[in-house]
């Protein structure tokens, strides 16, 4: 392909994105544009499923291992990255595939980030105590009073987004959803948009549940044992609380044993899963592509047939 193409290639977890990313932009002359808010942390191989040492050294990957665990990584930061490295990939006259499975992450690029407030430590204080003496189903309710659009697509289990959007109501007294629609997408290109998605749930789950065996063999507690390490870590940070790192540090801080803490993984795993195929449902302009029905090649012609010029 002469003209450089901007392709986005999103799914659930363990759906199958990675190899297919590789495999695609390996077809196109392309590089690699991770789209996850854990593959950012370094020292976190495992638990994030991140590409090989040989994919990676097959084909250019971007926003990989950037930054250390206690250094939260934002949407903002994410979109000025990755904005950075498609104007660096299309200059070189080559494809970017943006690939991954953090959906507000492809929401900002398509759609722009708002102009919203910086973080209050006073406000976020307040809301974590409220939040310990009520629960997080009482901060959801109180959400759904000033800003029902955001309460609809963020989960009472989901602390973190809850947090932000009634600190962003009580800061600038209108709702995260008002403020969001006053945006614009920083991207130099239409992206064309493929989601990898399999018909069967039951297909995905059993994929999960292989994977998840995986990690813990080869060593995923080893590897939390090792972050623990680091006494500037917490539970709080957004790099402990993704899933699989949060249930194995609480396991190791004697919240479960072992099996629980599988099963704990797992259920997050799943519930994740189920939360990427709500957004992919409710996104546009999109090519579906069967994770379930067609092997990585035919997946790779079902891309390449949909995004000639």
């Amino acid at each position: 392909m002469s003209t450089p193409q901007l392709i986005f290639l999103f799914g659930p977890t363990a759906s199958g994105k990675t190899s297919l990313a590789v495999e695609l932009a390996k077809a196109i002359d392309a590089e690699v544009v991770s789209v996850d808010s854990a593959l950012v942390y370094r020292h976190m191989d495992i638990g994030t499923a991140k590409p090989t040492d040989a994919e990676k050294q097959s084909i250019p990957h971007h926003l990989i291992d950037i930054c250390e665990p206690d250094d939260p990584y934002s949407v903002a930061r994410f979109t000025r990255d990755a904005c950075l490295a498609i104007e660096d990939i299309t200059q070189r006259g080559k494809s970017a595939v943006l690939a991954g499975g953090t959906m507000m992450y492809f929401h900002a690029l398509t759609h722009g980030l708002a102009p919203l407030p910086n973080a209050d430590t006073s406000i976020r204080e307040q809301l974590t105590a409220d939040a310990a003496e009520l629960g997080w189903q009482a901060l959801h309710d109180r959400l759904t009073q000033v800003d029902p659009v955001s309460a609809q697509r963020i989960h009472p289990n989901d602390p973190q987004r809850l947090q932000r959007a009634l600190e962003v109501f009580m800061l600038t007294g209108e709702p995260l959803s008002e403020l969001q629609k006053k945006t614009q997408s920083p991207l130099p290109m239409q992206p064309i948009k493929f989601a990898l998605v399999p018909d069967d749930r039951a297909w995905l789950h059993k994929r999960i549940e292989k994977r998840l065996a995986m990690m813990f063999a080869d060593g995923l507690i080893d590897e939390v044992k090792r972050l623990m390490q680091n006494k500037v870590l917490h539970s709080e940070l957004p790099s402990i609380r993704c899933v699989g790192y949060r249930q194995v540090w609480q396991m190791l801080e004697g919240v479960y044993n072992e099996a629980e803490c599988v099963e704990k993984v797992l259920v997050a795993t799943r519930q994740l899963a189920k939360r990427q195929l709500t957004w992919i449902r409710s996104a546009d302009n999109y090519t579906t592509v069967a994770a379930d029905k067609l092997d990585t090649q035919a997946q790779l012609q079902c891309i390449l047939e949909n995004s000639t010029p």
